[in-house]
């Protein structure tokens, strides 16, 4: 019983955290921006989350207000590569070492708790007598399919192609007249917006934000990438894509749910987190590797037959 409870924690867990990995997927695939501000991001939503609910303020518009937190710290990375000429990873890292005590100014300390206040899940939970776990999962359900259905819409129009289309040729982009420093400016605002939207989401269904929540999250939206897409295959279509991100991020959830169930030490969960990454982007390069020599092979050995 307990094992399948776990699973199920994992799950919803998973759900709410595959959105933290779309935002992560926006920068690395769509921008090829290496942002690193994803931790900070992270934990900034939910700080200002906490903080918001604690304070009385809605825990809808408590999210909401994390997610215009994640945008501006998205615009502060933008800007010091746009316009100050940093290398991206420098400025993620720059805004991502920032962000570290801008969240501690926010909260005033290192943990703020919210078992005495009300936050989406609890409150449905009490009003449907279902469990917290019931409940995460469905609401996380909804808010994902509600931004994948977003972003399917948004990266269709005319300013969210033109931002598809910068990493993949920006210097094609700046050809036809494009501004590329707005496109990225703006890719990088949704990326953390969506990363930060996570990190409120993660802080109410956990009861608590923390200074170090975002350590290695980076990581996480990576792996639930990687993952499925070598699972899921990298089929044509922009929301098969999407969909295959949160899939990924259940999966790595459950991976880890199973793994620590049967007796792994919470301590070696990086040293998980790093093995599962790499095997994830190693297994596609192995697997076309083979293909290329079948079809080497194949080809060889027609020549000889003729």
């Amino acid at each position: 019983m307990s094992f399948i409870l776990a699973i199920q924690g994992a799950a919803s867990q998973g759900i709410l955290w595959g959105i933290m990995a779309l935002g992560v997927y926006i920068t690395f695939r769509l921008l090829d921006f290496a942002d690193l501000t994803v931790d900070g991001s992270f934990a900034t939503g939910g700080a200002v989350c906490a903080v918001a609910i604690v304070n009385g303020i809605n825990p809808i518009l408590a999210v909401l207000l994390a997610i215009i937190a994640g945008f501006v710290a998205g615009a502060i990375t933008g800007l010091l590569h746009t316009k100050c000429q940093i290398p991206a990873i420098l400025a993620g890292i720059l805004t991502q070492i920032g962000l570290y005590s801008i969240n501690l100014r926010i909260m005033g300390k290192s943990n703020t708790p919210l078992l005495q206040s009300d936050t989406i899940f609890k409150g449905l939970s009490n009003t449907f007598n279902l469990s917290q776990a019931w409940i995460t999962l469905n609401i996380g359900i909804i808010c994902a399919i509600i931004v994948i259905l977003i972003c399917y819409w948004f990266f269709g129009t005319e300013i969210g192609s033109a931002i598809r289309a910068t990493g993949n040729n920006e210097h094609m982009v700046r050809a036809l007249g494009a501004n590329t420093n707005t496109t990225k400016l703006l890719g990088l605002m949704i990326s953390n917006g969506l990363i930060a939207m996570s990190g409120a989401l993660v802080t109410q269904s956990q009861g608590y934000a923390d200074i170090k929540m975002g350590i290695g999250a980076i990581v996480i939206g990576l792996a639930s990438i990687v993952i499925g897409e070598v699972i899921l295959g990298r089929k044509p279509g922009f929301m098969f894509t999407l969909t295959a991100i949160i899939v990924g991020s259940i999966l790595y959830r459950i991976i880890v749910a199973v793994v620590l169930q049967l007796g792994l030490s919470t301590d070696d969960l990086k040293l998980l987190t790093a093995l599962l990454v790499g095997i994830a982007l190693t297994v596609p390069v192995m697997v076309s590797k083979r293909k290329q020599i079948a079809t080497y092979k194949k080809l060889t050995k027609e020549k000889e037959n003729a």
